[in-house]
């Protein structure tokens, strides 16, 4: 196994049906904190983290995303032509140098732990990172994937990021069994009910996992929402003392629903250069 996370994986095949007209003929991704869209905010996330080749899981309607990061050259040559300079600039770099995109297509929506699994062959035998472009987090210091890299590459073991969720919405995450050693995770509970939650500690969109999670997805039923669950598969490496969480260090918003990407629109707002 390679050691050094160089791949990220974004599932990005959902339909987004939570923000319908608006995403019947654009990606839910690429709808914009102000100017910049939210599958871009995650690229950046990752190439801070050193990651160099960005594998996008997408599904027949998601060809905007493959065009956004792709060169435009009448764009760019009508810009020039204009003396805009700094837009010019600004679609060309929006990846630097040496940084791949790849492609892979989601042929049924059969859940998070499946989206992955599509990107086995790409990303091989080498430890990976998983991003959620839903999850926008904004960050001072080191990003959350860059934390999770930096974790991993110091013991070797599956890191999830945590952030403490209280009262009723904690059911609609994947929350952790805290081991005893800070920062250790024994279990995975899928969207558990209140009473049943085991802490107050929900994953959210962010991972850096090993190759091995590909095996245990392929053996995974689908559960009743006829989905393949990766909180399932990383609770099978939980009860091996393989997990570890990191705790989320940054604003996070749920971006795939409209009260919490309304409030991330306002939330950038305010430090935000109007020209």
């Amino acid at each position: 196994m390679v050691g050094k996370v160089r791949k990220a994986v974004f599932p990005v095949a959902g339909l987004g049906t939570r923000f319908l007209p608006a995403t019947k003929a654009m990606p839910k991704e690429l709808l914009p904190i102000i100017d910049k869209p939210l599958i871009q905010y995650a690229a950046e996330e990752a190439i801070d983290a050193g990651i160099d080749t960005l594998i996008f899981v997408t599904g027949r309607h998601k060809r905007a995303i493959e065009d956004h990061f792709d060169n435009n050259q009448e764009l760019n040559m009508a810009l020039l032509a204009k003396g805009k300079i700094k837009e010019a600039k600004m679609i060309k770099n929006i990846l630097p140098s040496g940084v791949e995109c790849i492609f892979v297509r989601q042929p049924e929506h059969l859940g998070l732990g499946h989206a992955v699994l599509c990107a086995e062959r790409v990303v091989g035998k080498e430890p990976f990172a998983v991003i959620l472009a839903d999850d926008f987090v904004n960050y001072k210091d080191n990003a959350p994937t860059t934390q999770l890299v930096q974790r991993y590459e110091n013991t070797r073991k599956n890191q999830i990021s945590i952030m403490e969720v209280n009262g009723p919405d904690l059911t609609k995450y994947g929350v952790i069994i805290p081991g005893i050693k800070p920062g250790s995770v024994i279990g995975l509970i899928e969207k558990p009910k209140i009473e049943n939650a085991p802490s107050n500690l929900a994953s959210i969109g962010r991972y850096v996992l090993t190759p091995d999670i590909f095996d245990i997805l392929r053996k995974l039923p689908v559960s009743a929402d006829n989905e393949i669950q990766l909180s399932a598969a990383i609770n099978i490496q939980a009860e091996k003392n393989e997990v570890e969480s990191v705790t989320l260090d940054g604003v996070r918003f749920d971006c795939g629903n409209k009260k919490d990407y309304v409030a991330a629109i306002k939330y950038v707002a305010k430090n935000y250069k109007f020209e």
